[in-house]
């Protein structure tokens, strides 16, 4: 079977999100979302918070309730995460958003995500997600790190002066994409 999941990159900080936990898991989901949307709305329900959760919400300026889940704990938010420990809890955190039609990861059960957190490379404006279907986050992490390795750090400027050349070009979409595709081929050839 193929991977059959559709790449998108959300702007998080348009969106409203709820992480339910405050333990290893949300701190680790937590950071990797602030490397990436420093930005983004956050709202954390926990009844106990970490150190590093605390720290992170602290520094990103997100909302804290240190108490038990409740249903309505869902409203209103675009995005869930249940990063808890307790599968009875991230399973009725699930069975929450589903009847509000909410996108929600539960970590480390594939089978009640809407959406995966896969690993991202960012180099200035250029990102790229990695995902391996949720199969193997360990794998999605090692690729990710080769990537890093590989691409170049002047990869941004090259990403600002392809920018800066396609809004001078005057003519149609048909035309500007074969201009910058002769200008970029010779990025992938040996």
């Amino acid at each position: 079977m193929s991977n059959k999941l559709y790449p998108v990159f959300l702007k998080m900080n348009q969106l409203q999100l709820l992480v339910v936990g405050g333990g290893a898991v949300a701190a680790e989901k937590l950071g990797f979302l602030y490397k990436s949307s420093p930005n983004a709305n956050v709202t954390v329900v926990a009844e106990e918070l970490s150190n590093e959760v605390k720290q992170l919400c602290m520094q990103f300026n997100a909302v804290i309730y240190e108490r038990a889940f409740v249903a309505e704990d869902v409203n209103g938010f675009d995005v869930i995460i249940a990063a808890t420990n307790d599968k009875e809890l991230n399973r009725l955190v699930w069975q929450t958003a589903k009847t509000q039609h909410i996108l929600i990861n539960v970590a480390d059960t594939p089978e009640l995500c809407d959406f995966y957190l896969g690993g991202i490379v960012t180099k200035g404006d250029l990102k790229i997600a990695v995902s391996t279907n949720g199969k193997s986050p360990t794998l999605a992490k090692r690729i990710r790190e080769f990537l890093e390795d590989v691409l170049p750090d002047e990869t941004d400027a090259l990403l600002q002066n392809l920018h800066e050349y396609r809004s001078r070009l005057k003519t149609d979409f048909h035309n500007k994409v074969k201009k910058l595709n002769e200008l970029t081929s010779s990025l992938i050839k040996q």
